[in-house]
């Protein structure tokens, strides 16, 4: 597979987050949607994070899809770096059960939007992913 074949950029902060975002890649599977899986994070490592993001749309993606928990910076940090549709989810971990991740990512500053669906429903990121792409 060709790169700009692959039109959605999947990221997680973290290899333990993958069983979390892998409904998305299922959607994704089903719909015949190529995608890349990627581990990158925002606080441990934020010029790798920053780098993908700027040149998301050059490799040829046309949606990115964010899965974060906690202090869920991802989704914010990657939509700073593109001006692509970032699609946040927020993972159900730590003491507040995903709605501190789900706060932070509704509330990324102006101009910087991140569209977000419901704490751990990776599904529904990939459901919207497709319908931008088909738009």
């Amino acid at each position: 597979m060709s790169p700009a074949a692959k039109q959605v950029l999947i990221l997680v902060g973290s290899e333990s987050d993958r069983p979390r975002i892998e409904p998305a890649l299922k959607i994704l599977d089903e719909a015949g949607i190529e995608y890349d899986f990627q581990v990158s994070s925002a606080h441990r490592e934020p010029e790798k994070t920053a780098a993908l993001a700027r040149s998301a749309r050059q490799q040829g993606y046309r949606v990115v899809i964010c899965g974060a928990g906690l202090a869920a910076a991802l989704p914010g940090a990657v939509a700073a770096q593109t001006d692509l549709p970032v699609i946040g989810v927020p993972f159900d971990v730590g003491a507040l059960h995903g709605t501190d991740a789900l706060y932070s990512m509704v509330q990324t500053p102006s101009g910087v939007p991140v569209g977000t669906v419901g704490i751990d429903n990776a599904k529904n990121a990939a459901y919207l992913a497709i319908r931008i792409l088909r738009a």
